[in-house]
Parts: C-alpha cells; structure tokens; sequence
C-alpha cells in the first residue's frame, strides 16, 4: 500500500531539556522513573493508498520505561475526529506502524496497546511556539530554543543525526504548558520539561 505524509510535529516528555532517550538512540535512562511522552503530528499533505489525508492531525502517547530501549512501551493513538472513516483508518495504520515507515521501527518496542480514540485535535504552528490540544485529555505549547548569545531573533538550537521517527534533525524545545488529565488512568504537568519540533516526510 503506496502512502506519503508530509507535515510537522511537536513532541513534549517528563525529561528535562536536553532529553537522554533522544541523544542516546534511547539508550540512556531517562530523567525520571518513567519516560512519559507526547508526539504530535499535522499533516499538511498527504495521501495512505489514494485516500487524501491532507490537513489532519494525529496524537501519539507513550508511557515508557526508563530505558525505553528496554522495550515494554505502552501506547495509545488519538486520530483527529475530523477525519472521515477512510481517513481516521489510514491514519491509524500509518501511526500504528502497521504499513511501514518509521512508526514501524518502533512496534517491537510497543508492550501494549492502549486503545484508539477519535477526538478533537487542535494543532498550531506560530513562529517559534508550537501546540497542539488532544480533546480535554492532553494539552501542550513549546517554544523553540534559541542560545541567549544571539538574542531572541536568532537561530533556534538543533540536535543532528537523531535515531527518532519524525526526523535526524530536531528543534531544541522547551514546553510553555504541558499538562494530560486522566489519560489512560495518567495526570501530569510537565511544563518547563523538554520538547522537539521538526518537519517530517514519510512515504513507503
């Protein structure tokens, strides 16, 4: 099944800014006891075997543990309510991994699946600052880094050669709100906790 998606992301975790799972190709323990992360993904084009999925958005959570190489990962998917049927199960088969591609790297990490939910997601890019709101359940804004030497117009701070879904090239990110309630049984405020953001393309 020939799909392509082309878009951003914004990612946001318990860790602190820099976060060891992402320079050490999740090798390295996480800052916490657990590593708990949210990815989002709006997809500005896009098509999974002819249907168009152009302008949805996709969230994905992970409850990992503190080595998340270790495997064990627990998941769930939330698919943008506005898709259509056709395109809420495109969309759950690209993030599932279930068609190839990068998510697919990931499946033999995943311990258990949480579920799948069709719910409202509101998705932004303005600037250096990023969010997206997944119903009432998980709600973040990150803003892009920049090194104080340069002033507030400067070029935000990347980390290259990332082993990492979205892309090798990564926005160094720290989240302005980061709060979940009730996400599967899970609460948190993460705010002022490490975040990425980057543009992806993916196709197989």
């Amino acid at each position: 099944m020939p799909w392509n998606l082309n878009g951003t992301y914004l990612e946001s975790c318990n860790c602190d800014v820099v976060c060891p799972c992402t320079t050490s190709g999740l090798t390295a323990p996480a800052d916490h006891e657990r590593c708990q992360v949210t990815f989002a993904f709006h997809v500005e084009r896009g098509q999974v075997d002819g249907v168009d999925v152009s302008g949805r958005s996709v969230a994905v959570f992970v409850d990992a543990p503190r080595v998340m190489a270790d495997g064990g990962w627990q998941v769930a998917l939330y698919v943008d309510e506005s898709a259509d049927d056709g395109q809420a199960e495109a969309l759950g088969r690209v993030f599932s991994g279930q068609v190839g591609g990068p998510m697919a790297a990931l499946v033999p990490l995943v311990g258990e699946f949480l579920g799948v939910e069709r719910v409202p997601i509101a998705y932004r890019d303005d600037g250096r600052r990023h969010s997206a709101r997944v119903a009432d359940a998980i709600d973040i804004e990150v803003e892009d880094q920049v090194a104080p030497q340069f002033g507030e117009d400067g070029p935000v701070m990347r980390l290259t050669g990332m082993f990492h879904p979205a892309n090798s090239t990564l926005t160094i990110a720290r989240s302005t709100r980061a709060v979940g309630d009730d996400v599967y049984g899970r609460s948190w405020d993460f705010t002022g906790g490490n975040g990425h953001t980057a543009p992806f393309a993916w196709s197989a």
